[in-house]
């Protein structure tokens, strides 16, 4: 059997880093992507270090040419991408009142239409072979619930959430699953920033509130992201899984 090949957006950091390299655990070749270059690199590197096969190709989802370039290479050297993880994204604090249609359209054009843009341009290798599975990072904030001064970031990630229901629906007759993933609060960079997340001090106060007694790790989402790539849920397709801790169970 091939080897499966991999592709993740936004696998310099945070939960694309760590299911890049849960990914590589598991004998995947991994292309890392990310436009943050230094930390592609390094995750690409430390997978490499640790015995595992990885490259990094930076990669702006924003732009279709390149991200049609690029799987259209990788389809070349490997057949088709066995998986992608599409966790690219960007979360701003952005307030209604001065909301501007540039914010908006940076946003979804990154979070929502980027993941669209690499699943356009992957799919027809994972029909040509009759196999594939994609996982989609969604988010509680919009998938299950809002986040005020965040509308374009809660439209996006519910978007996502539609997303993964058609395309399911769509490739499921060639046996191509597509999956989300709705993460409570983990901790990340994204999170740690006090101007546009939570904050350090914030995600402690987050804790007291959620059922398991505290905020997510990026390797929790990353075994997620593991499972559902793998054979393990061949019969899941469509869903999008909240792992939060608990937090959208709780009054």
């Amino acid at each position: 059997m091939s080897k499966k090949t991999a592709l993740i957006t936004g696998g310099g950091i945070g939960l694309g880093k760590a299911s890049a390299v849960a990914l590589a655990e598991q004998g995947y070749t991994v292309y890392v992507t990310d436009v943050l270059t230094s930390e592609g690199e390094e995750t690409a590197a430390a997978i490499r270090e640790a015995g595992g096969d990885a490259e990094f190709r930076f990669l702006d989802v924003t732009d279709s040419d390149a991200v049609t370039r690029l799987v259209s290479e990788i389809d070349a050297e490997h057949g088709s991408l066995s998986a992608l993880v599409l966790n690219a994204g960007i979360a701003k604090t952005l307030p209604l009142d001065t909301l501007t249609d540039d914010q908006w359209d940076v946003t979804l054009d990154i979070n929502l239409k980027g993941m669209m843009r690499v699943l356009r341009a992957a799919a027809p290798g994972m029909k040509r072979a009759g196999e594939g599975a994609v996982v989609c990072l969604s988010s509680i904030v919009g998938a299950l619930l809002g986040w005020s001064e965040h509308i374009p970031y809660s439209s996006s990630k519910g978007g996502v959430a539609g997303l993964v229901r058609a395309a399911a629906l769509e490739l499921a007759p060639h046996q191509v699953r597509v999956n989300g993933i709705a993460p409570g609060v983990i901790r990340s960079a994204q999170t740690l920033d006090p101007v546009n997340s939570l904050g350090e001090e914030g995600l402690k106060a987050f804790a007291g509130t959620v059922p398991l007694g505290r905020v997510g790790d990026p390797r929790d989402i990353a075994d997620v992201v593991v499972f559902l790539l793998s054979d393990k849920a061949r019969y899941l397709t469509g869903q999008v899984i909240a792992v939060d801790g608990g937090s959208t169970i709780s009054l």
